[in-house]
């Protein structure tokens, strides 16, 4: 073998390790929603006691990790004042926006819902974009945010006019999470390029979690735990949210953040597939060809993006 084939080889499979480290990261998300719907709907645990749970101990675990490859040094951006503030307002209206208003909106209707409608978030991303610049989006843009609507329009109506398949407050904590979600991707982009996202999110998570604490109350235990119980809680702190996330990170190694980004349209899929498995969900012809949209143009627009 020469130089230059194994030079291709050698990034060939960095490449593919960079897919599989992406495609396995956004499963371990999909299914931590699996998870969440077990404990808010079979063991009665309080959508705000999970959120702050998972926060604060996968923000340690987060942090931990950020530690352990950068000798330590966490604490310098809480030094800067500019720094912390948008830290904490990162912390509180994204990080723990989007972590609550998402159990709720699967406590509400089932985890394939509540990530299908969180996925909305780069619709509204863009039209956020157009409104700040002042500037139409493109065709192709239109078009898209279009069949996003055409495809929330399905899932919570199932197709048929004037009746709602899914709560009103299903639809309104889905939703919420999208814009929330959409805030969370562009808020801390500045923080992610000056310092680095390991340690960003992780300070969000813990940071959001402690300041969520008074009102969720962590401490006390909530819901009928049992061992099953406990396994999905330890899944969804560190399976679903610190090793998803590290996964992540990992891939960014050997593919572009737009590739990750693409990649990252399995998340839904494996909630999809899971949430038949498990709960035996079913979905109706309207319901998959209105994922199957939301889907489709979120892709467009990521590789647009």
């Amino acid at each position: 073998m020469t130089v230059r084939s194994l030079t291709c080889h050698m990034v060939v499979t960095g490449h593919m390790k960079g897919i599989a480290l992406a495609v396995l990261g956004s499963i371990l998300w999909g299914a931590s929603g699996i998870s969440g719907q077990f404990l808010l709907q079979f063991r009665a645990v309080p959508a705000e006691w999970l959120t702050a749970v998972r926060m604060i101990v996968a923000g340690i675990l987060l942090l931990a990790y950020d530690a352990a490859s950068h000798h330590g040094d966490i604490f310098s951006i809480w030094k800067q004042k500019r720094e912390a503030a948008r830290l904490i307002l990162f912390s509180v209206v994204g990080m723990l926006g989007v972590q609550y208003t998402y159990f709720a909106a699967i406590l509400y209707s089932n985890a394939p819902t509540g990530t299908i409608l969180q996925y909305m978030m780069p619709i509204i991303i863009l039209a956020w974009t157009a409104l700040r610049s002042h500037t139409l989006p493109g065709k192709k843009a239109c078009i898209c945010c279009a069949l996003a609507i055409i495809g929330t329009f399905l899932i919570v109506t199932r197709g048929t006019w004037g009746t709602l398949a899914i709560s009103p407050l299903a639809l309104f904590w889905g939703l919420l999470s999208a814009v929330a979600a959409a805030f969370y991707t562009v808020q801390p982009q500045g923080l992610i390029i000056r310092w680095r996202a390991s340690l960003i999110v992780g300070w969000a998570m813990l940071a959001g979690g402690l300041i969520f604490s008074p009102i969720a109350r962590p401490w006390q235990p909530a819901g009928d735990f049992d061992t099953l119980a406990i396994l999905a809680l330890i899944y969804v702190i560190v399976v679903g949210t610190a090793i998803a996330f590290w996964l992540y990170l990992s891939s960014l190694k050997y593919i572009e953040p737009s590739e990750a980004g693409l990649l990252n349209s399995v998340e839904p899929l494996s909630s999809i597939v899971l949430s038949m498995l498990i709960f035996h969900l079913t979905f109706g012809v309207a319901e998959a060809v209105g994922a199957a949209l939301i889907i489709c143009t979120v892709l467009v627009v990521t590789r647009q993006s």
